[in-house]
């Protein structure tokens, strides 16, 4: 590496070094570590101080969301009550339900109805199962073993390929929350064939993208974007080409005709989020509700 005479950095190894740091820090490894070393201090304090919600993980070990857990949590329940509608007698699945964060809020609401979760991660089952199953036995979680080159570099089964582990018409209410935003097109295009074969007749799904549209096409190429998603092919767009599932945006065009593929009828007004920087978005990422006819 070169240093320039002054004692200062060269701009082209500037930008080299924090794609080197970039990469690193992306690593499971190294973001747990920092997670522990950032929020260990807080759950601790927590534990001491009585302040801990048994229905709550410690910030440690939140992979997704962070600080943010409850807030974020009791959001999206407003939006399946108000926008979805969903009702305390649904049998609700949480595709990618993680560490429990969309789980939390249902636990006090769905009273009659039931919850079935899966996710690739082990860590958020076993909190989940050890932390919620046992006093809500209404809900259950489930891990699968899908291959994700981040979560879980050694699974065996295939996203575009999966089968979801339930019978045909089980589900009244069906959600995804920043899962297809790092899925590719084949993964997304199964997985809502694999909904709408769980999800009953007039039943509901709301699934949070980064839908690629003219207005976010313009607000991305006039610099107003907080992510500058790249083409990789028709309809589909990634941010970062080196790891693309870091993050990754679809078309309307492609959206529209997967769901239609799949008897998915798209409620509208589409509730579009601020991530492209939209100044009147309902939430940070794009929302798609759908009924199956």
């Amino acid at each position: 590496m070169v240093i320039a005479s002054h004692g200062c950095m060269p701009q082209r190894d500037v930008k080299k070094l924090k794609t080197i740091l970039k990469k690193i820090l992306r690593r499971p490894l190294y973001e747990k570590l920092k997670r522990y070393v950032y929020y260990g201090t807080s759950d601790i304090w927590d534990s001491i101080s009585g302040q801990r919600d048994d229905l709550v993980p410690p910030k440690s070990m939140v992979f997704i969301g962070g600080s943010a857990y409850k807030e974020v949590g009791d959001e999206f329940f407003g939006y399946f009550k108000t926008l979805g509608g969903l009702k305390p007698t649904d049998c609700v699945l949480d595709v990618g339900c993680g560490i429990g964060r969309m789980a939390r809020p249902l636990t006090g609401y769905l009273t009659s109805g039931k919850y079935e979760g899966f996710d690739i991660d082990k860590t958020g089952i076993d909190w989940c199962k050890k932390n919620i199953s046992p006093r809500f036995p209404n809900f259950r979680f489930v891990e699968v073993d899908i291959f994700n080159k981040h979560y879980n570099p050694s699974g065996r089964e295939k996203a575009s390929q999966y089968k979801f582990p339930y019978a045909d018409e089980t589900f009244d209410f069906v959600y995804l929350t920043s899962v297809f935003t790092h899925m590719f097109p084949d993964d997304v295009v199964n997985y809502l064939g694999e909904i709408s074969r769980v999800m009953k007749k007039g039943g509901t799904c709301v699934i949070s993208y980064f839908i690629w549209n003219d207005e976010s096409s313009s607000l991305v190429h006039a610099g107003k974007s907080g992510i500058n998603f790249k083409r990789q092919t028709d309809g589909f767009f990634v941010m970062d080409e080196n790891v693309p599932e870091d993050a990754t945006c679809f078309s309307d065009e492609f959206l529209f005709g997967a769901y239609a593929k799949f008897g998915l009828k798209i409620t509208t007004p589409i509730h579009f989020g601020h991530w492209c920087g939209r100044d009147n978005g309902l939430s940070y990422q794009d929302l798609l509700i759908a009924k199956k006819a």
